[in-house]
């Protein structure tokens, strides 16, 4: 039987596997809801309220349930989700990140609407399948782009006249940064959209 706990840590890696060496998939914040489907040798396999699974170390988590969704994001606000994205610029690019420590491309786009009380979801492709599609001629400031071949890699905010706003990590940028649409990217465009 699954309950409901919440992290006590600042930051908790979630990792693929109930191993500390494996990869770290995302990231919990302090008091954020994980329903425990497990536990297993110290460690706990969540779901976030996001619906995103892994493991987390069970001394991350308190001993009491915690707060429903609703209670722990409380109500949405009015905001833009680009000017919570640029409140993370200079952010080193760490995959799996949700924070100022470190965040990677999808992490950024979740945060951002977090931040105004809104989950959407946390990976790059789950972004693009959540989305509604756009026309390039209808693009708008703060609307996406999901780039890769069979299956979306990246997602970055289209800030409009070429430019958008990314974490990324290149041999010439590491993290969150504005910039005009790199050409590598621009080829490899797969959808436009709007969460």
């Amino acid at each position: 039987m699954s309950v409901v706990r919440v992290c006590i840590l600042d930051v908790a890696p979630i990792h693929a596997e109930p191993d500390a060496a494996s990869e770290q998939v995302t990231q919990a914040l302090r008091g954020e809801p994980l329903t425990v489907e497990e536990v297993r040798n110290g460690w706990a396999r969540v779901r976030t309220a996001y619906d995103y699974p892994g493991w987390i170390r069970r001394d991350a988590l308190s001993h009491a349930s915690g707060p429903g969704t609703e209670a722990w994001l409380g109500e949405p606000r009015p905001g833009e989700p680009v000017k919570e994205a640029r409140a993370y610029l200079g952010t080193r690019y760490l995959w799996g990140g949700m924070t100022e420590r470190g965040i990677d491309c999808s992490g950024l786009v979740h945060m951002s609407y977090r931040r105004l009380g809104r989950i959407v979801p946390r990976d790059a492709d789950q972004q693009e399948d959540a989305g509604e599609p756009v026309a390039e001629g209808d693009l708008q400031p703060g609307d996406l782009i999901t780039y890769g071949e069979e299956t979306a890699t990246h997602v970055a905010f289209w800030l409009g006249d070429g430019r958008i706003l990314h974490s990324t990590e290149r041999d010439d940028a590491n993290g969150v940064l504005e910039e005009p649409e790199p050409e590598d990217l621009r080829t490899r465009r797969r959808k436009l959209f709007r969460l």
